[in-house]
Formats: C-alpha cells, structure tokens, sequence
C-alpha cells in the first residue's frame, strides 16, 4: 500500500468536517456528531481502498511476481505458456485476415449495364374509410350524453 495510516487519519479527519458542519444547520448537534463519526468510518475506509488500488497500480509487477511458479513436466514444452508465467497476457497478438480483393472490388466502378434501374415508387397506403354521414340531430344526442356524465 503507498503512505502510511495517517493518510487514513487525515482524510477522516476531512470527512468527519464536512459531514458534520453540512448537518449542523439542520440538525441537533449530537445528531450531527454522529453522522460526523459515520462520515470519518467512510471516509477513513475509502482512504484505505485509495491506498490499495494507488498501489497496485504503482507496482503491477510485484504483485504478479509473489505467485509461485511451478516448473514443467517435461523440458520438450519449453514453448508453450504454463498456467504460472508472469508474462502471460501481456502481449495481444492478433492477425487480420487479408481482404485486398474485397477493397478493390469496392474501389473500382461498376458497369451501368448491371446495375437494376428500379424507379421510385412512394408508399400509397390505403386510405380509411369512413361510415356513412351521421345525422347532425344523432351526434348532438351522443355530445350530451357523453357531457352529462
């Protein structure tokens, strides 16, 4: 872990300020110095977390290296990668197939003679069709029989 335990303390310290004098205009001060308290547990735990990934990601390769490495069977697999080796993973080799005739035939024109010529044809859809004209006297019955309820 990087720093030492006063890293901890102080950033407490900083929690338990802040979370105290944020809930001291709206609260009773004893209520205040409680969630002062919790907000120092968090804030002390937190530095600890901190701490922790600051020092892996200063020392990656010590972290790695604590494992034990077994050796191999046989001296014939000097090749292939054991389960152990602190290198495994480090390296991404990855080969892409080679697609030069596809980008040429993406590149080079066309023939207009093979090309389908399908013009343009908007969307028609089918219109509604409405019911036969109501009478007026009907539908001023049906408007106030649906406003009286």
């Amino acid at each position: 872990m990087v720093g030492n335990i006063k890293i901890n303390l102080w950033l407490g310290f900083i929690g338990f300020l802040i979370t105290f004098f944020a809930s001291i205009e709206n609260n009773l001060w004893t209520t205040s110095l409680f969630r002062g308290v919790l907000g120092f547990a968090l804030w002390f735990f937190l530095a600890f977390v901190l701490r922790f990934v600051l020092g892996i990601l200063a020392n990656p390769a010590s972290a790695t290296s604590n494992k034990p490495s077994s050796p191999t069977s046989s001296g014939n697999e000097s090749t292939s990668v054991s389960a152990d080796d602190p290198n495994r993973g480090s390296q991404f080799d990855v080969v892409t197939p080679d697609q030069d005739q596809e980008l040429s035939d993406l590149l080079t024109p066309k023939p207009t003679d093979t090309v389908e010529k399908d013009s343009f044809a908007p969307l028609n859809p089918p219109k509604l069709v409405s019911t036969k004209q109501q009478d007026p006297e009907e539908m001023a019955k049906a408007v106030r029989h649906l406003t009286q309820k």
